[in-house]
């Protein structure tokens, strides 16, 4: 089986890998004047650096670049792979890590002439999901997402096979190994998608049993590391892991509200979102996200003490707009507002012109603001049909 590009399983006495984080400024992702697009990149580039760090690895190294757009056999091109091979050198690198997604042909060229494993934002972000499962549903899906992007880069390690000869009892020239891994992956591919149609068949019917009691349904959606999960233990008293990490939580979790005598809800807390979440995962985790998209009601959690929180909404209701959800009202919950400049934000509801809810401002670590959300979903319960 070809080996797969991930973090390698922790152990408690083995070290974490020696990363060296590549971020690369293409002109056509970041947009505006140039101190926007510095400041931009500059926190795409410290995301990333979060996300080596949630996956176990030991950042040692940062190299960025920028061009006008990618170069088809390396990325990054020559003069720069050459440096980033010294680089690994230098400072004993084991992993690069690319902040961009590349093409089979580039990771594997990449691989040649840095003389290390290279790995990509998707694959960084399967690593993460891989460790972090913990339901049967979840890990599941990681492994069908995982295998999704393994399947594009068998090439590697078997350019050098020829095919078999055929033997007895076979017919034709045989296959050669690539042939069998991939017939292989397809077949683990085809399984999993069957143990995940049962499961969410099981999914359906505790779904069905909680829409027959007519309880409206909150989803908590949100950038990764927004305060979801320590909101939803804060509001159901549950145990839901919330650490200051990213992608601390991917299993949904369920529980009944009682928000007053005449209105209780069911409150789920989802995955969190990125900047550009991989398509692979937004598709192994359809069923999971399929609570959000059916959701009657969505708490946009955010972290409004991040100076880049608008971009991270927007790329939220892209997530959102992709599985079916956009068109779901939302009540935008102002997170970490203690935290902002001038002794923070004061908490409480936020209307519109009409009087409508619309937001909330709230600190979940310093418990303020959490009465006016309940009253606020009290509102959007009874406005919801």
């Amino acid at each position: 089986m070809a080996k797969q590009t991930m973090f390698r399983v922790d152990k408690s006495l083995e070290k974490p890998e020696r990363v060296m984080l590549v971020g690369v400024m293409l002109a056509a992702d970041f947009s505006g004047a140039n101190e926007t697009r510095e400041r931009a990149f500059q926190t795409a580039l410290a995301e990333a650096a979060d996300l080596v760090c949630s996956a176990g690895g030991d950042l040692v190294h940062t190299e960025t670049a920028k061009r006008d757009k990618a170069q088809t056999a390396l990325f990054v091109g020559t003069g720069k792979t050459e440096e980033l091979a010294e680089a690994v050198k230098q400072h004993g690198i084991e992993l690069a890590v690319f902040n961009h997604e590349l093409t089979p042909t580039q990771e594997r060229n990449l691989e040649r002439a840095l003389q290390c494993r290279v790995l990509d934002r998707v694959g960084l972000i399967l690593a993460i999901f891989a460790k972090r499962a913990q339901s049967q549903e979840g890990k599941l899906q990681v492994e069908l997402a995982q295998l999704s992007h393994l399947s594009g880069r068998l090439v590697r390690g078997y350019g050098h096979l020829q095919s078999q000869k055929g033997g007895i009892g076979l017919k034709g020239p045989g296959e050669t190994q690539l042939e069998t891994d991939r017939r292989l992956i397809n077949q683990k591919i085809t399984a999993l998608k069957k143990q995940l149609q049962n499961v969410h068949k099981q999914r359906m019917t505790r779904r069905k049993a909680r829409m027959d009691g007519r309880l409206k349904t909150f989803a908590i959606v949100g950038y990764t590391n927004a305060g979801k999960s320590s909101l939803f233990n804060r509001l159901t008293k549950a145990d839901v892991l919330a650490e200051n990490q990213l992608f601390a939580t991917l299993d949904t979790t369920a529980r009944k509200l009682y928000l007053s005598p005449e209105a209780s809800v069911i409150l789920t807390d989802t995955v969190g979102f990125v900047r550009d979440l991989p398509h692979k995962l937004v598709s192994a985790f359809s069923a999971t996200l399929e609570e959000t998209a059916l959701a009657d009601v969505l708490l946009h959690v955010v972290d409004a003490s991040n100076p880049d929180f608008e971009r991270q909404m927007d790329d939220v209701d892209e997530v959102l707009e992709e599985i079916g959800a956009h068109e779901i009202p939302q009540l935008v919950v102002y997170n970490k507002t203690d935290l902002l400049p001038g002794g923070g934000r004061k908490p409480g509801i936020l209307r519109d012109a009409a009087g409508r809810a619309v937001a909330v401002n709230i600190s979940v670590t310093k418990n303020l603001g959490l009465d006016a959300l309940r009253e606020a979903m009290i509102e959007r319960a009874a406005e919801a049909v």
